[in-house]
């Protein structure tokens, strides 16, 4: 692939996200329109004045501008998460939530919002990464002790996040009372409904972190696709790139998780519809991956919260609708290949 095309592809995918999040947040019962929000963008910089009134102010800063940001930040980190896991693993059904990664997350939070351990906004994705790192060491522990194998890789994570989902729900339904009961089950399918600016900077900050980690070990995961012999015989330390590469994407599930919920099958079916764009190199495939992921949640949680308005859906209840079909058609496409 030439130089030119990447440069395109990227060029194109931060403005058609641009785009996106000016019509997303423009969506809803207020009359809005994308020239305005750019207005009142301009005018908090001190370039002009706002077009629009102080309540409509709110309604784009205060509620639907941190929410479409966080789809955003939440997408394109989910989307590298599965990318990069798909490689080190050399496994294409590999994803955060496939693997249990997201449960594991999602009992962690859940173990500080309900039981109260911790204290402060730091305890909640301390929890998320802590339960994070507990469900993939299953994984990976009882992955190894089956053989290793793809197959026996995701049905490990299968086993893992049925575990964790069961864990959650018992100390939701012994812990809460009813009204925390019905809040924790709705952001457990993963809703973007609570997003504020201290999520979506603390997201933002942890992804720009962990996409130069990665980004910077672009080749070692292009020689992992050759395998961990080939790799380590390139000159590649495998245990010491492979702990620190799925810490850093467990490190930014977690926080994704504490802020969103559980929000499956991002990881899952961004990274291939990129590849077939970028081709294998990671160089090329991460960046694209990060703006399709990105641009994909903004549309998905505009959806969610407008489609049966005033009602609400869940997103994940949307990525997995979507989701489940690609899953399956990766299944028929690995079972081809084998």
């Amino acid at each position: 692939m030439s130089g030119a095309r990447p440069a395109l592809l990227v060029t194109s995918g931060l403005l058609l996200l641009g785009l996106s999040v000016s019509v997303a947040v423009t969506i809803g019962p207020a009359d809005l329109t994308p020239a305005e929000v750019w207005r009142s963008a301009a005018a908090r910089f001190g370039w002009g004045e706002s077009p629009l009134t102080r309540l409509r102010e709110g309604i784009v800063w205060n509620l639907r501008m941190p929410r479409t940001l966080l789809a955003a930040v939440c997408g394109a980190g989910l989307a590298v998460c599965g990318a990069v896991m798909q490689s080190l693993l050399r496994n294409p059904l590999a994803d955060p939530f496939v693997l249990g990664v997201s449960s594991g997350a999602s009992t962690g939070a859940v173990l500080v919002t309900v039981l109260g351990w911790g204290v402060g906004a730091v305890s909640l994705p301390a929890g998320a990464f802590a339960g994070a790192l507990l469900s993939f060491g299953m994984v990976m522990l009882l992955s190894h002790s089956l053989g290793g194998s793809m197959d026996r890789v995701v049905l490990s994570g299968v086993a893992a996040m049925q575990l964790f989902s069961a864990l959650t729900s018992f100390i939701v339904l012994t812990s809460a009372d009813a009204d925390t009961t019905r809040a924790v089950l709705f952001w457990l399918l993963g809703s973007l409904g609570g997003a504020g600016w201290t999520d979506v900077l603390l997201g933002a900050a942890v992804l720009c972190l962990v996409l130069a980690v990665c980004l910077a070990h672009t080749t070692t995961l292009d020689a992992f696709a050759f395998g961990e012999e080939a790799a380590a015989n390139l000159g590649v330390r495998v245990g010491r790139a492979r702990v620190l590469l799925l810490s850093a994407t467990a490190l930014l599930t977690a926080v994704l998780v504490s802020s969103t919920g559980a929000i499956g099958f991002v990881g899952l079916v961004l990274p291939h519809a990129a590849r077939a764009l970028t081709g294998s190199s990671h160089a090329r495939l991460l960046p694209v991956t990060a703006l399709a992921g990105a641009v994909f949640l903004v549309w998905v949680d505009t959806v969610a919260r407008t489609a049966l308005d005033p009602q609400e859906i869940p997103v994940g209840v949307v990525t997995s609708l979507i989701g489940v079909p690609a899953f399956v058609a990766v299944l028929y496409r690995v079972r081809r290949k084998t």
